[in-house]
């Protein structure tokens, strides 16, 4: 028997660990189902980020959702963050398998 799958957007966030508490509270205000939450390393515009000194430490924060969903915490984080913290976001199409859970 071959499980039901189906697409959802997953949106993910790469921004400073500073911002944390504050995404997941206003993705949860918004309707985002669940997160995952991780330790991110890398180099980019603004320079090294490489999570050693808290200051400096990025996170990961990916949730999978219905694409519409997806859309509009990218559109709230593009109104709220991006012009003040170093943030990087996107959605993509994701194919899932128990979609009721997003």
């Amino acid at each position: 028997m071959t499980a039901p799958r189906e697409t959802r957007g997953l949106l993910t966030v790469i921004t400073e660990a500073a911002l944390e508490d504050t995404l997941l509270r206003d993705f949860a205000r918004l309707g985002a189902p669940g997160c995952t939450v991780s330790d991110a390393r890398g180099r980019g515009q603004r320079g090294v980020r490489d999570a050693a000194w808290g200051e400096a430490a990025n996170v990961r924060i990916e949730v999978i959702c219905r694409r519409e969903r997806a859309e509009a915490l990218l559109e709230h984080l593009q109104q709220h963050y991006f012009a003040d913290y170093a943030m990087v976001a996107f959605v993509q199409d994701v194919v899932v398998l128990r979609p009721e859970k997003f």
